[in-house]
């Protein structure tokens, strides 16, 4: 009988509901693996996933046979070419598209906004801010952005949410007042202004990150200035929480 392990497994901290223990446990020493790692010794993955060396080593002989590991000559584990071979079906099948459209227009059947994805486009020495999707309110009255369009990088909602949470320096020349700004939006997780790329026009914008915590986007909307609502600063918010670590 497998002896029980002295302290909890991470693999039986995050059980799924009705599986595997022995898969949960093989799918731990993939998890363990993090970024900047080229490779693990078999001492480094007992300790991250709790498992007893003796666990591992019968683990690893089934993922090194799936091909999903390899061990390396000096015998430490590397991630195999099983995970390159279904990175690439996966990337194959993903949309960005298929991802950040469903949940625009939820947002905008929410609020009755227009809502936007925007994403830093590398532009001369700089970068713009460019509309990579877009979803239109159903009210007449509305800024007319369209996906594609290449906008300012300097004014707007979702172009101050692209650089308040975007790799630093701020850019040279930044005024104090919107070093603040910057500050507070980083404090805050999003931004609300009135008038700020154009008079007539209002935004919130929230942050969408990558799953290493680097910033992908700004999901934004917009709307006449005299329709702000504060009330919907939750639902852009969530908006954006949605599309974390899936972009």
């Amino acid at each position: 009988m497998p002896r029980k392990a002295r302290i909890e497994s991470a693999s039986d901290r995050n059980a799924a509901p009705g599986g595997t223990a022995a898969v949960d446990r093989a799918l731990s020493l993939l998890a363990a693996f993090q970024p900047g790692d080229d490779a693990l010794s078999l001492a480094a993955l007992a300790e991250r996933t709790q498992l007893y060396k003796s666990t591992v080593l019968r683990l690893l002989a089934s993922l090194e046979h799936a091909r999903l590991l390899l061990r390396l000559a000096d015998g430490r584990y590397a991630l195999g070419p099983e995970v390159a071979r279904l990175h690439g079906l996966y990337g194959a099948a993903f949309s960005l598209e298929a991802v950040v459209m469903p949940v625009l227009q939820t947002l905008v059947a929410a609020t009755g906004e227009s809502a936007a994805y925007h994403v830093r486009q590398p532009q001369g020495e700089g970068w713009a801010r460019l509309c990579l999707y877009r979803v239109d309110s159903p009210q007449v009255l509305r800024d007319h952005v369209r996906a594609g369009d290449l906008l300012p990088a300097d004014r707007g909602v979702g172009a101050r949410v692209l650089i308040a949470f975007g790799p630093p320096p701020l850019p040279a020349g930044t005024r104090e007042e919107d070093r603040a700004l910057y500050e507070r939006i980083r404090t805050q997780g999003y931004c609300a202004l009135v008038g700020d790329r154009s008079p007539e026009l209002a935004g919130i914008s929230a942050p969408a990150f990558h799953a290493d915590g680097t910033l992908a986007g700004a999901v934004t909307l917009t709307m006449p200035a005299h329709r702000y609502d504060a009330r919907a600063i939750p639902a852009v918010r969530e908006a954006a929480a949605k599309l974390n670590g899936r972009l």
